[in-house]
């Protein structure tokens, strides 16, 4: 295990350098000036001379390698650089909002696996039946919904049409003290609607291997014996079935990053999806660099924990191999 993980650790360093450079590369064909973004208005009356004080002032007048090279060894010596839009270090505006995006994320992936799972074990059970062909057609029909959309739908239904849950938000709109009763209720409806996207990938996965197991040599000879139903579907079954579900977890880390930020608008969630939007639209190099890299970094260890959590639950498979 230790090896495996030193192997990908190296194979990290490669990735994030390139995909840093990329992103500076990319901001820098950008349309978007950074300079007319930091001076907001008070730049459509300044002078030539001004503007170009204020880009040798950000740096944006260097090379394209020159400033990724400058921004690269600041950071690995614990310096990410300041915020051109948010005025303010990068470090601190990722700190007060990545956490926020954690809580989110971890509460709707975790509803998604359970949910999903509960589901693809009770269809597994009985496949093609009435309650299977249900529970498929709406989760191929929430493959194909847009996060978004099941934000704004669960807006209109919960908020707007029973007036149950809060519509966004971290906090009611009278309280300036953040409770963590506030932030429970604020978090039913991004989390639920992220898991509800989520969840149609798991769902099909553990359905599809948990039926299989259920019809191979190993669960028949288990109900031979005499084993009760549920001995048979949480004892064999199960850990079979769910074998091909775990090389999924990785996967589906870009998607549940994306769809956070998607959510994460929609309901007005104090995570980091603002800062990225800004920080793309004002080509906010330090800050695009930093949340790409947090990013690329989300994915790997997601890739890494879904090859932990496979060769865990089958010991056949070596981690050193």
């Amino acid at each position: 295990m230790a090896r495996m993980a030193g192997r990908r650790a190296l194979f990290a360093v490669p990735v994030l350098l390139v995909v840093t450079f990329g992103v500076f590369a990319v901001a820098a064909a950008s349309p978007f000036d950074p300079v007319k973004a930091y001076a907001g208005t008070a730049g459509l009356t300044a002078t030539q001379e001004n503007l170009d004080q204020i880009r040798a002032n950000l740096g944006v007048d260097q090379p394209l390698v020159s400033r990724w090279w400058n921004w690269l060894t600041a950071a690995l010596q614990g310096d990410l650089g300041n915020s051109t839009v948010l005025r303010q270090p990068v470090a601190d505006a990722i700190g007060e909002r990545v956490g926020w995006s954690l809580l989110l994320a971890a509460t709707a992936f975790a509803f998604a696996v359970v949910l999903g799972t509960a589901l693809g074990v009770l269809t597994a059970r009985n496949r093609g039946g009435w309650l299977d062909r249900t529970v498929s057609s709406v989760a191929y029909t929430l493959e194909a919904a847009p996060a978004f959309w099941l934000g704004l739908l669960a807006i209109w239904f919960f908020s707007l049409k029973l007036g149950v849950l809060p519509s966004g938000g971290l906090t009611d709109t009278a309280s300036d003290v953040v409770t963590a009763d506030q932030v429970a209720t604020h978090l039913v409806l991004p989390a639920a609607v992220l898991g509800i996207s989520q969840m149609p990938w798991f769902y099909l996965y553990v359905r599809q291997g948990v039926g299989d197991a259920l019809d191979e040599d190993p669960v028949r000879g288990a109900r031979a014996r005499g084993l009760g139903e549920r001995s048979v579907i949480l004892g064999h079954a199960l850990r079979s079935g769910m074998l091909p579900m775990l090389t999924l977890i990785g996967s589906r880390v870009p998607e549940l990053i994306t769809g956070a930020l998607l959510v994460e608008t929609v309901f007005s969630w104090p995570g980091i999806a603002a800062a990225t939007v800004e920080a793309a639209t004002s080509v906010d190099f330090a800050l695009l660099a930093a949340l790409t890299v947090l990013a690329t970094a989300a994915v790997l260890l997601g890739n890494l924990l879904s090859d932990l959590l496979y060769g865990l639950a089958d010991p056949r498979v070596g981690f050193d191999g």
